[in-house]
């Protein structure tokens, strides 16, 4: 693969973030590539894309800039021709990669294990670290170590940044982390409870404290990242203190595909009395179960529609999702003590009403209430949906993991905050929330 020129001929970081500097963010699948150009100073999305059925002879691509879309098909032998692909949209689309002063190249990882807990620049030994984690999330990790080495190799001249989904909970106490399984097992094969989706929750709970005004150190709050994937956060003065996520995403919250909590005794009985492998089991509890499993739907929307026509499937499938929901609210209550927000967000968070409205109905005892009112539509800056007598504030507070990711990539190469304060200086959230 060649090098694409221009990408790298740039000012230092420190005078490149100014209005042109920017950081393109890369998120590898298995069989995808999602990017998206950022402005980590004024937080906007220059230009962002998705390529998808990569490998395949009927690959799509889509690349979105200044409000139009292009929209191509064929054939993305892998993920260089994926990347390279994308590269060559921003050349011929736009935006122009040398004239947009990319600073950094910005990846997402899923596991960083015990190794670690803060973004890494990209060097030969980070990448052995992250092929090593592999065992850990067998499903992700390659996908995004590929992504980097073919990034590398296309974008030479710029710095690369690895920002790990667990990072942010490394802070959990051992009584949080820890599962009662025989030590010795547990350390050999490094059992914990690491959790995920850390870059959200961390960029949430520090979005509630700036909207409110508010020291992040002051504030307990739990955050319910609420999307196909779903995972619910206890956090204290801006540190993780519990999650629901464990070893894997498949633990915690009921999710699109996922079970979430399971007896591990239903792996046992289905491999014994079923016959299934445990290829099998691990399809059927991450890919065939959660809302789909039980109604045969992964999408709210389509699933409302289903309970709006007495579809009695659906309708269980919207209780077990709730019930679980409210049952981790009341245990991360438990945790903190005192809770001073409960965050929704994420696409279903940000777009739900009647979950929002659900998973905190008939909590009022505690100080818990949602405004009908103010909790209609879809949330697009942080908002106060609870009514002014709550002793806990309800909010939804939309999430931005690529510009999390962008800002968390410009502090590791030495570029300061990313322009967290300068962010908050120009209004970045849309002024107090509402």
């Amino acid at each position: 693969m060649t090098p694409v020129p221009g990408v790298g001929t740039r000012p230092s970081p420190h005078s490149a973030l100014g209005a042109h500097g920017s950081v393109l963010v890369i998120n590898s699948g298995s069989s995808s590539l999602k990017y998206q150009l950022v402005n980590p100073v004024g937080g906007e999305a220059i230009a962002s894309g998705l390529i998808e059925r990569i490998g395949e002879s009927d690959g799509v691509v889509r690349h979105t800039f200044a409000g139009n879309t292009t929209r191509r098909t064929g054939p993305i032998g892998d993920h260089g021709d994926a990347l390279r692909t994308a590269l060559d949209l921003f050349a011929e689309v736009g935006p122009d990669l040398a004239e947009a002063q990319v600073v950094a190249v910005g990846h997402r990882v899923v596991h960083g294990g015990s190794l670690f807990s803060a973004p890494a620049v990209v060097d030969d030994d980070v990448l052995r670290a992250i092929a090593d984690l592999s065992p850990l999330a067998p499903l992700h990790n390659p996908a995004n170590l590929r992504g980097i080495e073919v990034a590398r190799t296309l974008l030479p001249d710029v710095p690369h940044v690895v920002v790990f989904d667990t990072a942010f909970f490394q802070t959990l106490p051992d009584a949080a982390a820890t599962y009662a399984l025989d030590r010795a097992v547990a350390e050999e094969h490094a059992i914990r409870r690491y959790g995920f989706h850390g870059t959200s929750h961390q960029y949430v709970s520090g979005k509630v404290a700036r909207a409110l005004g508010r020291r992040l150190d002051d504030l307990n709050q739990i955050v319910l990242h609420l999307g196909n994937g779903a995972s619910a956060s206890a956090v204290r003065g801006g540190v993780a203190v519990e999650t629901s996520m464990g070893l894997t995403p498949l633990e915690g919250l009921v999710m699109g595909t996922r079970t979430g909590d399971i007896d591990p005794a239903v792996v046992f009985h289905l491999h014994r009395n079923a016959g299934m492998s445990v290829d099998e089991i691990d399809e059927l509890l991450n890919r065939r179960s959660g809302l789909k499993g039980l109604s045969g739907e992964n999408d709210f929307r389509e699933l409302h529609r289903l309970i709006g026509e007495g579809d009695r499937d659906a309708q269980r499938a919207l209780d077990v999702y709730v019930h679980r929901l409210r049952k981790y609210i009341g245990a991360y209550l438990a945790v903190l003590g005192r809770v001073d927000v409960i965050s929704f967000t994420a696409g279903v968070g940000e777009n739900d009403a009647r979950v929002r409205e659900l998973a905190v109905a008939g909590l009022e005892g505690l100080g818990i209430a949602i405004d009908p009112e103010r909790n209609q539509g879809r949330k697009t800056e942080p908002t106060i949906i609870s009514p002014a007598w709550t002793s806990t504030l309800v909010m939804v507070v939309p999430t931005d993991e690529e510009l999390a990711i962008a800002r968390q990539a410009v502090a590791a190469i030495g570029g300061g905050d990313g322009g967290q304060a300068a962010g908050d200086a120009d209004d970045e959230y849309g002024g107090p929330a509402r």
